[in-house]
């Protein structure tokens, strides 16, 4: 098989069978989309979640077309915490209490730190990382006592430079940090945090938003020749949301092909 075309998708194995799991900025054709049917397909009860309601209406149902399963829905906007809190009071009336919690939520952008406007420098930071420092407290807050897995969402941007990515570079940064200390708090409450970080995941929306001179460069970095299926990185998030990663908390797992 060349390593250069995706594999096979996997069936699903029940690995998070009885879970009841949100998952954030789920509409659309991203890793958001992709994690919530692999989710489905393990066996959990799914609410999904997105501020842009006509499209979280539309992926509710293609979700349930997929898999046979409908999942719940709730609108938010994680750099709101009113939002956040009753996305929260949502998922316990329709799910019950929640098991594991995704934050996908991000927010990207391209601009040279020398004409970095603080507008862009702060939406970006505000939706990517206090976004999902906020959800990360309400679910703590909610899990305590009983236990839990939180599962972020990086980018190897976090440990990589790119240029004209310095918000998005350093809002990831500080996803991963947020994960390695939350991990620690954790541990003491038994709820479990970890993130993947992906390298190149293509989907429609990126390819839209990202010159094809730069996709070509980044896919050229990677030892496959090829992008990551969504897929394939929304399989580790499972591996995380999931007990067989029991031993791990505060880590945060690179999702990429690319050579040293």
């Amino acid at each position: 098989m060349s390593l250069s075309l995706p594999p096979t998708y996997v069936e699903g194995h029940n690995l998070l069978k009885d879970k009841r799991v949100i998952v954030t900025a789920a509409a659309g054709t991203g890793i958001g989309f992709s994690v919530a049917k692999r989710c489905l397909e393990e066996g959990a009860s799914v609410l999904i979640s997105d501020i842009h309601e006509g499209r979280l209406e539309d992926s509710a149902s293609r979700l349930e077309k997929e898999t046979g399963v409908q999942p719940a829905t709730s609108l938010c906007n994680v750099t709101s915490q009113e939002d956040v809190d009753r996305l929260f009071v949502t998922a316990t009336k329709v799910l019950g209490e929640t098991d594991v919690v995704i934050n996908n939520a991000g927010l990207g952008g391209t601009a040279d730190l020398v004409d970095m406007t603080d507008d862009q420098w702060q939406v970006v930071l505000d939706v990517t990382l206090n976004g999902t420092f906020r959800m990360t407290r309400a679910a703590m807050q909610t899990m305590q006592g009983r236990g839990g897995v939180i599962v972020n969402n990086a980018s190897v941007l976090g440990w990589r430079a790119q240029r004209g990515q310095a918000h998005y570079a350093a809002a990831k940064a500080g996803v991963m940090a947020l994960t390695r200390c939350a991990g620690v708090e954790g541990a003491e409450l038994g709820i479990r945090v970890n993130a993947v970080a992906p390298s190149l995941a293509m989907h429609p929306f990126l390819a839209k938003v990202t010159t094809e001179e730069l996709l070509a460069d980044l896919t050229a970095k990677e030892a496959y020749g090829r992008a990551a299926e969504v897929w394939e990185v929304a399989n580790v998030m499972v591996f995380l949301a999931s007990d067989y990663s029991s031993y791990m908390t505060g880590e945060t797992v690179s999702v990429s092909s690319q050579r040293a």
